[in-house]
């Protein structure tokens, strides 16, 4: 189990700063070493969040994101001088040298055919800027052209109980290649929590409000681009197959950690209680058979008329 801290950043709501460092602090207490920001999350103040705690406890492994901050966001922006642009101002918010993990954070698709940048890339491993890099995809075919690439050593993608074509070709294909997993968005914008319902509003500076329809960004990061309503009903079956002493979330992340080939699973948390609830998935037994299958009855039935196609 990793944490996602998006919403350390922004776009989930108003998180102080107190509420910030104590997610992190409980979640690396839990057994957490593994934690993913991007540049543009609050425009670095997540990063420099985890760059705090990075300081003061020892063996985690902080991933972060590059390319969103192209403006425009074309793949002619993505040269070998913004890219070390990019990792330098990650660099100092981190408060490292090198970059344990640098991805590329949803780039223009035809970035995936560019020599060009993955040659640049190899660069900033050569330069000591970055140990080793990814990418962060928007659909499988995108995750494929990556895995193609020798000098990828991850792949981030949309898995979750609502969203499962990786399951068919890019899991086994990472596996094959010896490329990590990081599975995000694990909880479909908290619908997996079953705690919504069709009464449900958020904040305006919340994605799940202003990208429901995709205005933003890709739809498919808000709700994994579910339709909120079909969402809220599928969720409601999926929490009826909740195991006794344990969450609806955790349930659904534990589904994730046992598909093979994942390497890490990153929830996010806004408080402490819930980066220990998340923390605590790693010790849940796998899911039996008939939970697997009737998971897959609810996402054949509701859901995979809106996604699977689609990415």
């Amino acid at each position: 189990m990793g944490l996602g801290c998006w919403q350390l950043g922004a776009d989930w709501g108003d998180v102080s700063e107190a509420d910030a460092l104590g997610v992190l602090h409980a979640a690396v207490d839990a057994g957490v070493t593994f934690l993913d920001t991007a540049d543009v999350y609050g425009d670095g103040r997540s990063e420099r969040l985890v760059g705090r705690i990075l300081a003061e406890r020892e063996g985690l492994t902080a991933a972060t994101k590059i390319g969103r901050r192209a403006d425009p966001h074309v793949p002619e922006a993505f040269t070998l001088e913004a890219l070390r642009g990019w990792t330098d101002r990650s660099r100092t918010n981190l408060g490292v040298d090198t970059l344990d993990l640098v991805q590329l954070h949803c780039p223009p698709t035809p970035v995936f055919a560019d020599d060009r940048v993955f040659d640049a890339l190899d660069t900033l491993v050569a330069e000591g800027r970055v140990a080793a890099y990814g990418v962060s995809v928007e659909t499988c075919d995108e995750a494929l052209r990556a895995l193609a690439r020798p000098g990828v050593a991850s792949v981030q993608i949309i898995l979750n109980v609502f969203r499962r074509k990786p399951l068919e070709k890019v899991l086994p294909a990472a596996a094959a290649a010896g490329v990590g997993i990081i599975a995000r968005v694990p909880l479909a914008s908290g619908l997996l929590s079953g705690k919504y319902d069709e009464t449900t509003h958020f904040a305006a500076d919340d994605h799940r409000s202003y990208n429901r329809h995709g205005e933003a960004f890709d739809v498919g990061e808000t709700f994994s681009g579910v339709p909120f309503d079909v969402g809220v009903a599928a969720a409601r079956e999926v929490a009826e197959l909740t195991p006794v002493g344990a969450t609806t979330a955790q349930l659904a992340l534990r589904w994730i950690v046992d598909q093979p080939g994942v390497s890490t699973v990153i929830p996010g948390a806004r408080n402490a209680e819930q980066a220990k609830a998340n923390a605590a998935v790693a010790d849940l037994a796998p899911l039996g058979d008939d939970v697997l299958n009737r998971l897959g009855d609810v996402y054949d039935r509701d859901i995979r008329e809106h996604v699977h196609d689609r990415w």
